[in-house]
C-alpha cells in the first residue's frame, strides 16, 4: 500500500489521521495522544506520504468517521480502502468486520463462524489486531466470547475500544476491572 498523502484531524475522542493513494485509503489512525503523536504516528507508517489537503474520497471517509465518533449511527462500509498487500484472511476478516453496524458487537468467534472457519477465533483476532484501517474496519465492534473487550491494539487500548463502543451505544455497562 502506498500512501500518497495523509492528513490529521479532531473528533470527539482526539486527533485520528488517515492516508490515502490512488486506490483508495491506505490507513486510518486513532489517536495517539495529541496532533503531534498521531501526525508522527502517520509518518512512520507513511514515510513518503506527503501532509496535505485530502482528495473528496478521503474527505468523505474523515467526516464519516468524525461522525461516527461523535455518536452517529454513520455506514462506512463504502469507504474505498486499497487493500494491496492485506493477506487474503486478513482481507476476509475486515469484510465480515464491515458489516457490523454502529451500536451491534460480534464475537471473534462469531466473525470466524461467518467465515466458514471454525476454530479460527484466534486468527480472527489477530487479523483484527493488525487492522490498518480502523475504525473505518470496525475492530472496536468485536468482543471475547465471555463478553470481555478481547484485545485493542490502537492508542489506550481497550479503554478506547470501550470509550468507541459506548459512544455508539453498543456497551452501555461500566467495564468489568478485568476489562481495563
Amino acid at each position: 500500500m502506498v500512501a500518497q498523502g495523509f492528513t490529521v484531524f479532531d473528533t470527539a475522542i482526539g486527533w485520528c489521521g488517515i492516508a490515502w493513494g490512488e486506490h483508495g485509503i491506505v490507513g486510518a489512525q486513532l489517536p495517539e495522544g495529541s496532533e503531534q503523536a498521531t501526525r508522527d504516528r502517520l509518518r512512520r507508517r507513511f514515510p513518503d506520504a506527503e501532509e496535505t489537503v485530502p482528495p473528496a474520497a478521503a474527505r468523505q471517509a474523515i467526516d464519516g468517521v468524525t461522525e461516527l465518533l461523535r455518536g452517529t449511527a454513520v455506514d462506512l462500509s463504502d469507504v474505498e480502502l486499497d487493500l494491496a498487500g492485506v493477506p487474503a484472511f486478513h482481507r476476509r476478516v475486515y469484510e465480515v468486520a464491515r458489516t457490523i453496524p454502529p451500536g451491534s458487537t460480534l464475537t471473534y468467534g462469531d466473525v470466524a463462524h461467518r467465515l466458514n472457519a471454525p476454530g479460527s477465533a484466534r486468527a480472527v483476532g489477530q487479523a483484527l489486531g493488525s487492522n490498518p484501517f480502523a475504525p473505518i474496519v470496525p475492530c472496536h465492534r468485536v468482543l471475547a466470547a465471555n463478553g470481555g473487550t478481547g484485545g485493542f491494539s490502537a492508542g489506550g487500548g481497550t479503554a478506547t475500544k470501550l470509550r468507541m463502543l459506548t459512544i455508539e451505544g453498543a456497551r452501555a455497562d461500566e467495564p468489568a476491572l478485568f476489562d481495563l
